[in-house]
């Protein structure tokens, strides 16, 4: 069989922004960056349109992970974009470029940024900085974020089944998780279990090679082909020193949470730049009646929707970045700013596929593939319905959870 990295790359023909065209950062969000960010931005961008971007196709058809493109991102920093002291914007936009090209790579960088490396970093015991953090930040190590449960998902926090229990110098760690990023190819796990002892919900650091951690890919999906999701099996023993000494209690990880919601609105970004790069490049060069689609009003009308949503998106999220730097950001501003952006790129992703007509379908054009990943984002880290009763619990006092 002919490995992926091997095969021929389809031209999808939708450059990363037309000659002479708006850039699809509508609002010049980059221009408040600092110059040195902002040419590391476009260099990061370049890699990505012109290295990344063309081989993606194959790998979300195969339903396999592009571990070739690793060592590009490593070299840009992406595996230690948290730590390297960018600014937050700089670092948010990276996340956006990312999403513009593919879902499944922005899903492993941030989970791997926001929750993996930044809770080693920030919660755990110098072994574990000593152990893991070089390699993640490197891209040597994978991790994965292991808190979804098969039977709990909006109700993990106080429905978590999987348990901890203290025997002599070990810890006993039994349960089972459901759709863990990177879960087939990580080499540590943050495992996320209720000890028996007093109830708290508490943070282990889990080599994937402990006998006991098992791991089986979850195929068939419509969307983030790329990533490897799992359904995660543990029937494993711990040293003592496994537990993330920062990570006592549940609420230890809200903010790490909270900041994680906000950042996939900032996916939610990046997937529509994604779309509004493909739908005005396909109207551009493709002619029907003798006219390119750009030249119809239905066309140029799903065109100008597309990119009010963007600029809609991308603009409240600059607002929620700046709440939380100024430590204001509440889990309402994070809920509002995913539920909105990604049922915004949702109904975008609808406009250029049915403006693609029959093409829309074939993930060669792209639009597809965009489509398939952008229904992940608007599921994972809290669903839509969700995240929406946060924000109606905050602005009534009500709770309409149950």
């Amino acid at each position: 069989m002919t490995a992926i990295a091997d095969r021929p790359v389809p031209d999808s023909g939708a450059p990363a922004a037309p000659p002479g065209l708006p850039h699809v950062d509508l609002l010049r969000l980059r221009e408040r960056l600092e110059p040195a960010e902002r040419a590391r931005l476009d260099a990061i961008e370049d890699h990505l349109q012109t290295r990344v971007r063309p081989h993606l196709t194959r790998y979300w058809d195969a339903e396999e992970f592009a571990f070739d493109l690793l060592p590009g991102l490593a070299e840009l920093g992406l595996g230690r974009l948290v730590l390297d002291g960018s600014s937050s914007l700089f670092q948010q936009l990276v996340h956006a470029e990312i999403a513009r090209v593919d879902l499944s790579l922005s899903a492993l960088v941030g989970i791997h940024n926001e929750l993996n490396l930044g809770m080693i970093a920030g919660l755990g015991s110098e072994r574990q900085k000593a152990t893991w953090q070089g390699r993640l930040e490197s891209f040597d190590a994978l991790g994965a974020f292991c808190l979804t449960e098969p039977d709990h998902g909006s109700d993990i926090a106080g429905g978590l089944a999987t348990t901890a229990t203290r025997d002599g110098d070990e810890w006993v760690i039994r349960g089972a998780k459901r759709w863990i990023g990177a879960g087939t190819i990580a080499d540590v796990a943050l495992v996320w279990a209720r000890d028996t002892a007093d109830g708290e919900i508490k943070g282990f650091v889990v080599p994937t090679d402990t006998p006991g951690y098992e791991a089986t890919k979850i195929s068939g999906k419509m969307g983030l082909r790329i990533m490897q999701n799992a359904d995660i099996t543990l029937d494993v023993r711990l040293p003592t020193d496994a537990i993330l000494p920062g990570a006592t209690t549940f609420a230890a990880t809200r903010a790490l949470l909270r900041d994680s919601r906000m950042w996939v609105g900032w996916q939610g970004v990046g997937a529509q730049m994604g779309v509004l790069d493909v739908l005005r490049s396909y109207a551009l060069r493709r002619e029907q009646f003798g006219r390119p689609l750009a030249a119809f009003q239905l066309i140029q009308a799903q065109i100008a929707e597309v990119a009010g949503n963007l600029a809609a998106s991308a603009g409240m999220m600059l607002q929620v970045d700046a709440l939380r730097q100024e430590g204001r950001m509440e889990m309402m501003h994070a809920a509002m700013a995913k539920a909105t952006s990604t049922r915004l790129a949702r109904s975008s992703a609808a406009l250029a596929r049915d403006a693609l007509g029959g093409n829309g379908l074939l993930t060669e054009h792209e639009i597809a593939k965009i489509m398939g990943d952008v229904e992940a984002i608007y599921s994972y880290e809290g669903s839509y319905g969700m995240n929406t009763l946060i924000v109606g619990r905050a602005l009534t006092g009500v709770s309409a959870f149950v």
